[in-house]
């Protein structure tokens, strides 16, 4: 039933704030080690492209797993696909664990398995946070996962730096990468309380190209938006993390630098979403992507730990401007009408497909600009290239920034 009809509209009920748990748990888990994971392959080739070509394997498999998958989540087995996808992020870093240094020697294996079991997590979570919130409680909850995010991020990549400035060798690491394994573990643990629900119809495995034969779909310009926002996100998550640890040398200033951008960011999502009204989310989101631009200027200056605080800070504290509209009102368009809800999870495939097609575009750009020249201008100008993309967002959403808008149609395919 459409969204205003759906009971426990405005308050988070006991599987909204489980769900908000396991999601905790497995961030805490990817923050742990994820930042550090780059790291730990930056040092045995001190190559950006054989980072680059690991995000990419990772993203093109997770786009595939979001596709398939999808037929699992519409059996109504969205918990189940959560379980298994953190089921393989514990194989993903006991893998880690096995290769050790030879692990260099597989990112493409490694890239293929961490996208199945992110695919897998996150079109669960996606599909089950759809289920239950709705239109008066979304922009609460991803002000909730955004404090929760920012929580983590302070703890995790910090304890994390520390833990392997003070020990020697790999020490440091294979703590670390087997303490994401307890977590993940204890993360699929907690998300056998999660319930799956009934199974809805036949899976539409060709929704994602048949849209496109809807006239005036109002999918058309958020599926433009979203591609624009994977752009950004895969080039900047690699990037800023190894730009900091070059620059410092140090594991446990990257840490320090998570720390404060985490705090800035805990700030940000808190406010953004306590007060960020529906209404305002227009110029919210304008306001935000502006913002998010023009911190990239200072590297023109030099890329130092100066100017990368300028950046990190600025973006944690204006990018929930940006993330909360953008997420909130994607699946506001998913709970139109009935139809569209019933098939929610083709459309949280498409939503993920979309993203994933920005970022296999963005690392395609990282890998090519990369390989013809290192240069500092030209990285500058690729980064600022690519992180104005969320303007491109804010052009093709700023028509659905709209609470509640009734579109016809919005679930055709």
């Amino acid at each position: 039933m459409p969204e205003s009809k759906r009971s426990g509209a405005g308050r988070l009920d006991g599987q909204t704030r489980l769900l908000l748990l396991v999601n905790g748990l497995f961030i805490t888990a990817s923050m742990l080690s994820g930042m550090f994971l780059g790291i730990y392959i930056w040092k045995s080739t001190h190559n950006f492209v054989v980072l680059g070509w690991f995000t990419l394997m990772n993203h093109v498999f997770m786009a595939l797993t979001f596709w398939i998958a999808g037929f699992w989540a519409k059996k109504g087995r969205s918990g189940t696909c959560i379980r298994v996808g953190i089921g393989v992020s514990a194989v993903f870093y006991g893998i880690v664990l096995l290769l050790g240094k030879q692990a260099v020697h597989y990112v493409w294996l490694l890239g293929m398995v961490q996208g199945l079991s992110v695919g897998l997590f996150w079109l669960g979570f996606n599909v089950i946070y759809f289920e239950v919130t709705n239109a008066a409680n979304r922009d609460r909850f991803n002000g909730l996962a955004g404090v929760t995010g920012a929580l983590v991020g302070m703890a995790a990549p910090w304890s994390s730096g520390f833990l392997i400035s003070h020990t020697s060798g790999e020490m440091g690491y294979r703590i670390m990468f087997m303490t994401s394994v307890g977590i993940f573990l204890a993360g699929a643990l907690v998300s056998l309380l999660l319930h799956n629900r009934d199974p809805e119809g036949r899976y539409e495995w060709g929704l994602p190209v048949r849209i496109w034969r809807v006239p005036d779909c109002p999918w058309h310009p958020v599926i433009g938006a979203l591609i624009a926002q994977g752009f950004r996100e895969t080039v900047f998550g690699v990037m800023v993390s190894l730009l900091v640890y070059i620059q410092t040398g140090s594991e446990m200033k990257l840490g320090n630098y998570s720390l404060i951008t985490q705090i800035v960011a805990f700030a940000a999502f808190y406010a953004v979403g306590r007060w960020l009204k529906p209404g305002w989310r227009k110029i919210g989101m304008l306001l935000g992507v502006i913002a998010m631009t023009l911190v990239i200027l200072p590297f023109f200056a030099g890329v130092n730990y100066v100017t990368l605080l300028i950046f990190g800070v600025g973006t944690a504290l204006f990018i929930p401007l940006f993330t909360i509209p953008m997420t909130s009102s994607v699946f506001d368009l998913i709970g139109t009408n009935e139809e569209s809800v019933r098939q929610r999870a083709e459309y949280v495939v498409l939503r993920e497909l979309s993203l994933n097609a920005g970022r296999i575009a963005g690392m395609a750009v990282f890998i090519a600009v990369l390989s013809v020249s290192k240069e500092p201008a030209v990285v500058n100008w690729m980064l600022l290239i690519v992180g104005s993309s969320p303007l491109v967002s804010w052009l093709y959403m700023r028509s659905r920034l709209h609470p509640r808008k009734k579109t016809a149609g919005a679930g055709a395919a």
